[in-house]
């Protein structure tokens, strides 16, 4: 009984273990429901919609995308969709957390930071916005179940380039709105104060400086392959090249529908401005490192297994 034992239990660890696309059968499914992947995606007969690891893939800015999804509070993105003249405005996050609304004025705003589930998060945005397209009457717009087969946004749009601002607040919400009443400025006071203070770095793609008040954070969403992006920044960790600023720590990782973004910790006061030239030497520190292709020393397989244990899987 203890061979059969130890046996399934290298065969479970096992398969949670190399790319986000090997998820163990008691992990948490990378879907985000909060459920283990057994009783969720990975259930017998394919109950729950088939998950894609990784969905926006193809997407133009497809960092910044997850970024802005899982860990930009507010944000705006202008979209120029194919075959129609209407705007179209991609946010992080709408009021109601709305996944689109019609306004008054007939344009169409998409909201990625939505509760849907059903697997592919790009496919459930191109469908709510073909819903959208497809009515001038002003409302929020929502799926009620799973969209099927169709195109997903990256389908949809002709950008090849995203033009992404960053805000303060939620004042996007109502900046289309002429007569904004007392009730509407304090609910949007009320939303602001949920909005941590971000900055998008200049130098770098998909780096984004937040603060929360007891830390500041960089976080940057890296399009490099799992594996591979372990490998460099291993390289990297063990020569004590891993720091993005003075005071700095390298703290861990996001997994987000397939990337991998990692984070340091940077020492209250330390701002934005100061991370462009830092940030940009670091890219070009990782480019070379992922260039190198000859086997991890010991102590940078020792470093790469201290950064596995630091992933946390939030989609």
């Amino acid at each position: 009984m203890a061979k059969k034992s130890r046996t399934k239990a290298r065969d479970t660890a096992a398969a949670g273990e190399g790319s986000a696309d090997a998820v163990g059968p008691r992990q948490p499914c990378p879907c985000g429901s909060g459920k283990r992947y057994k009783a969720c995606h990975g259930a017998a007969g394919g109950a729950a919609p088939a998950f894609v690891a990784r969905p926006f893939e193809g997407m133009p800015g497809e960092c910044d995308v997850i970024a802005l999804r899982e860990l930009v509070p507010a944000a705006t993105v202008p979209l120029d969709v194919k075959g129609t003249d209407r705007e179209v405005r991609l946010c992080t996050l709408l009021p109601m957390a709305a996944p689109a609304m019609v306004r008054d004025s007939g344009a169409i705003w998409l909201g990625l930071q939505v509760a849907h589930q059903y697997g592919d998060p790009a496919r459930d945005l191109g469908a709510v916005l073909e819903k959208a397209l497809a009515t001038e009457e002003p409302g929020i717009i929502g799926l009620t179940e799973a969209p099927g087969e169709g195109p997903r946004l990256q389908d949809l749009i002709n950008d090849t380039e995203l033009d992404i601002t960053v805000h303060d607040g939620f004042g996007y919400w109502i900046d289309d709105v002429e007569d904004q009443d007392a009730s509407m400025q304090a609910a949007l006071e009320q939303a602001d104060q949920a909005a941590t203070p971000t900055t998008r770095l200049s130098s770098v793609e998909a780096a984004y400086w937040t603060n929360v008040g007891t830390k500041e954070h960089l976080r940057w969403v890296m399009p490099h392959p799992e594996d591979a992006l372990l490998d460099a920044l291993a390289r990297l960790h063990a020569a004590g090249r891993d720091s993005i600023a003075e005071g700095s720590r390298f703290v861990g990782m996001f997994r987000a529908h397939g990337l991998l973004a990692p984070v340091w910790d940077l020492p209250v006061g330390t701002g934005a401005e100061v991370l462009e030239e830092p940030a940009a030497r670091f890219a070009a520190d990782l480019q070379e490192a992922l260039a190198d292709t000859s086997d991890l020393t010991p102590e940078q397989r020792s470093a790469r297994a201290g950064l596995a244990n630091r992933q946390v899987t939030i989609r």
